[in-house]
């Protein structure tokens, strides 16, 4: 796998970090700042992590590769529905719709739906991680 160098490595390690301090301030209270600290820090994360490549021929981590990228997507998914749970930018797109507009905006962003992408996408992330570094060692002992 390619490596990141010192400047990716510490946006990637800084993303992952925002990421947590955000999920921590939504639950403590200061939601709208934890909202861009958590979108800053998915795209922090996932844009490194999605530079990582894999320049080798095993299928399997070529999927693991592609599941990987979907978790990074899903994190970044979360970041804008929590986003959008506090600021509100497409309501105004569901009010035009009426009270059935409304119950769809309720039902599918204001429930705190971020927190099941985030769930969602955590465990494909640790899935993944497991998988590519036992499948890495186990190509680095056939050569």
């Amino acid at each position: 796998m390619k490596q990141l160098n010192s400047i990716q490595n510490f946006i990637f390690l800084a993303g992952g970090a925002l990421m947590v301090v955000g999920v921590a301030l939504n639950f403590f209270g200061v939601m709208k700042v934890a909202a861009c600290l958590f979108l800053l820090g998915a795209v922090c994360f996932g844009g490194m992590q999605m530079l990582q490549t894999y320049e080798g021929r095993d299928v399997v981590i070529r999927r693991l590769r592609r599941i990987m990228t979907l978790a990074d997507v899903l994190f970044i998914v979360s970041g804008l529905l929590l986003l959008e749970q506090n600021f509100n930018f497409l309501m105004p797109l569901f009010q035009k719709y009426g009270m059935q507009g409304m119950v769809y905006y309720a039902q599918y962003v204001v429930h705190n739906n971020w927190v099941l992408v985030l769930f969602v996408a955590a465990l494909l992330e640790l899935y993944t991680m497991h998988r590519i570094s036992n499948e890495l060692a186990k190509e680095a002992k056939k050569l």
